[in-house]
């Protein structure tokens, strides 16, 4: 490791939970390389410091989060970087039909199952197999039933630093046929955690089309182009001017909380997010279908980050690579079902310029 420790830092306390589990926060990279901190409850991201100090010699937390563990054992839950799943954005009717059998999931957004459900992987402590400086693996074992879903699922996820990006390999495997999404929910600052609105960053998606919505955020059909729209962001527009526009999409979520089909096949730029004053650049890469982009709509001020700020709504934004929304009820979309002989994997990589 590049200007860093040779061995990986000792796991920080951070407190137990209410059934006396106790939480750790493990620490990643460092000095030349992306500071990564990851909890073990919900696997995780608390803060990342990816880019160099700014004129008063601070290195700035990239990322939003709460403060303590109170924060991320809450409801509701903005999911601030945490691993999401069973199936990470929303099941109409928290319901599907595999092979012939009717599953009923757990609902936690009115009548529809999001992030998979209120006890989803967000709220487990996952098992960490393996540390070292600049990696970690965690590891979580669903039970067959789990929120409602078939099959017992095993899923791994391994951070990784580099000295220009972090990145998040996720792997799960399952005893009976189930559907899998699993992504990580962190929401993006590139002038810094807790510094207000990112209405002045520029935002370019790698993406033709995009899924229409209902006042539900589930899909209503689609997939659609993005010509024409408010949701054309091929090329480089500031966050605000797209929220703010007369679109009657953007008017039903207050914001961006729309699901966008990422142009071409395997590892592939996704999206490019940009901070001008500071010359900050975050490039999500994905081998992902889809890419949900979400402005912090819900954000009112109720919340205190790790700053010590309140958060208010377009404080931050959430770019989750992940398969499609409600897909295991939409014939016409790639299909989300993990059989038993085969592995689910995910890539995602966030480079840092």
């Amino acid at each position: 490791m590049t200007g860093g420790a040779q061995h990986p830092v000792s796991p920080e306390a951070w407190g137990e939970l209410p059934d006396g589990v106790a939480v750790h926060c493990h620490t990643l990279g460092g000095e030349e390389r992306p500071q990564l901190r990851v909890l073990d409850l919900g696997a995780t991201v608390v803060s990342l410091r990816a880019f160099e100090p700014d004129p008063q010699g601070g290195r700035p937390n990239v990322v939003l989060g709460h403060p303590g563990l109170a924060g991320y054992t809450t409801t509701p839950t903005p999911y601030f970087g945490a691993v999401v799943g069973r199936y990470a954005n929303r099941i109409a009717g928290s319901r599907f039909d595999l092979h012939g059998v009717t599953y009923t999931v757990a609902a936690n957004e009115g009548d529809n199952c999001l992030h998979g459900g209120p006890g989803g992987f967000h709220t487990r402590v996952w098992t960490v197999t393996d540390a070292g400086p600049d990696s970690l693996t965690l590891r979580l074992v669903s039970p067959d039933g789990d929120q409602g879903f078939p099959g017992e699922l095993t899923t791994t996820v391994t951070y990784r630093v580099t000295p220009s990006s972090v990145e998040i390999d996720i792997t799960a495997s399952t005893t009976a046929p189930t559907v899998v999404n699993v992504t990580n929910h962190a929401y993006w600052n590139l002038s810094g955690e807790g510094a207000g609105s990112v209405d002045t960053h520029l935002l370019t998606l790698d993406a033709d089309e995009y899924l229409p919505i209902d006042e539900h955020s589930i899909p209503l059909a689609g997939p659609d182009p993005v010509a024409g729209t408010a949701l054309d962001l091929r090329t480089a527009r500031e966050i605000g001017a797209v929220t703010r526009l007369d679109e009657a999409q953007t008017a039903t979520t207050h914001g961006l909380d729309h699901c966008f089909l990422v142009r071409g096949d395997g590892l592939r730029r996704a999206a490019r997010l940009e901070h001008p004053s500071s010359g900050r650049v975050l490039e999500v890469h994905s081998d992902q279908p889809g890419l949900q982009v979400y402005t912090g709509n819900d954000l009112d001020g109720s919340i205190v980050g790790t700053s010590g700020r309140r958060y208010r709504q377009g404080d931050g934004i959430a770019l989750e690579t992940q398969r499609l929304p409600d897909a295991p009820n939409r014939s016409w979309l790639p299909s989300p079902v993990l059989e038993p002989d085969h592995t689910y994997h995910s890539t995602t990589q966030w480079r840092f310029n």
